[in-house]
């Protein structure tokens, strides 16, 4: 079996973009080990403990890997990107969370792919989609799938950046694709776009600070948001789109044909999301990547989202809030009132 019927496999089961790379270390690993050491993850311990190192080598995955089997799935829409959104009352849920959980899709489709090869010859492999530890992006870059831009984004010339990436480690001995050029050129608009200013240059390349992303601040972080970046978070209740919305390679992204990422949840009204309950978010974010906030962290969340948003009306959702047997959902609707007062 060659390269070239893997990927044709892949495009068949519905992937967008699809190339090969080698299953081998790769020099993008110690430049992840110091991010790593620098402790610029965050509490995300996941991305820094054993498994750090077992990312230098994704033959520790799957110890007869040959080759890695790089996709790339659209998720964009053609609904408005955040930038452009000004509606105070809205909240702000990252464009990828808008349908059905992405690992679940990516997972089966790349499954898809295996009985497809399967039929034609007997090979050991193992799917990954952003919960195992390996080097995605470093790897979709060298199997041609794009370049890695200064938002630390993989972007694809026509495509854009709006894309689920996924692997398949495999046993077959396959030609590796060819990574395509940096295209960033001197554009750094998703730099000076990010409010939190996340986005750092280290050692004369770009870099994600996750301890000053508001995706780390909505998702990722348990317990209090530090307060002086509460103010940078704006409306954004689970994630953030800004370092994407302005790039100029997704003026004309491409859109998805899924009906799984079909947006279920795009820009909710806040008053609508402070006054739920913890039944109503379980079943309205049942089958989303929203769940992974919980409820008082979306809570969280939503309080500083008001307090950000200026708008007196806000005052009595967040005064309930304020009464929440939740501390921290508590304190930051304190903070969020005191935000309306002063404004």
């Amino acid at each position: 079996m060659n390269a070239a019927r893997v990927k044709q496999a892949a495009l068949s089961a519905g992937f967008d973009l699809a190339g090969v790379a080698a299953a081998l270390p790769i020099a993008d690993g110690e430049a992840y080990l110091d991010w790593a050491h620098r402790g610029w993850g965050g509490r995300m311990s996941y991305l820094t403990d054993h498994r750090a190192d077992v990312r230098m080598d994704p033959r520790r995955l799957l110890p007869s890997a040959r080759s890695i089997l790089c996709v790339g799935l659209v998720y964009n829409g053609p609904q408005p990107y955040s930038v452009t959104r000004r509606e105070a009352e809205l909240g702000w849920i990252s464009r990828y969370a808008w349908g059905e959980d992405y690992h679940v899709i990516l997972k089966q489709k790349l499954e898809d792919v295996a009985s497809i090869l399967k039929q034609e010859e007997s090979f050991e492999y193992r799917v990954c989609v952003d919960t195992a530890p390996l080097l995605e992006r470093s790897y979709a870059r060298l199997a041609g799938l794009g370049w890695i831009g200064r938002n630390t984004c993989l972007i694809h010339q026509r495509l854009g950046s709006w894309l689920f990436l996924g692997e398949m480690l495999l046993s077959l001995d396959l030609a590796p694709d060819t990574p395509p050029p940096d295209r960033c050129g001197t554009c750094r608009r998703c730099i000076d776009a990010c409010p939190t200013q996340a986005l750092v240059q280290q050692e004369g390349r770009w870099e994600l600070d996750a301890r000053l992303c508001i995706s780390y601040f909505t998702i990722e972080l348990k317990g209090a948001i530090p307060e002086e970046h509460r103010p940078g978070i704006g409306r954004h209740v689970f994630g953030c789109d800004i370092c994407q919305d302005v790039c100029p390679w997704n003026r004309r992204a491409a859109s998805t044909h899924d009906p799984g990422f079909l947006p279920l949840h795009e820009a909710p009204p806040l008053e609508r999301l402070a006054a739920i309950t913890p039944t109503e978010f379980r079943d309205m974010f049942r089958h989303s990547p929203v769940s992974r906030t919980r409820y008082a962290g979306f809570l969280r969340n939503v309080a500083v989202a008001m307090g950000n948003s200026g708008l007196p009306r806000f005052r009595e959702p967040l005064s309930r809030l304020a009464a929440s047997d939740d501390a921290v959902v508590a304190e930051h609707a304190r903070w969020a009132l005191g935000q309306l007062q002063s404004k």
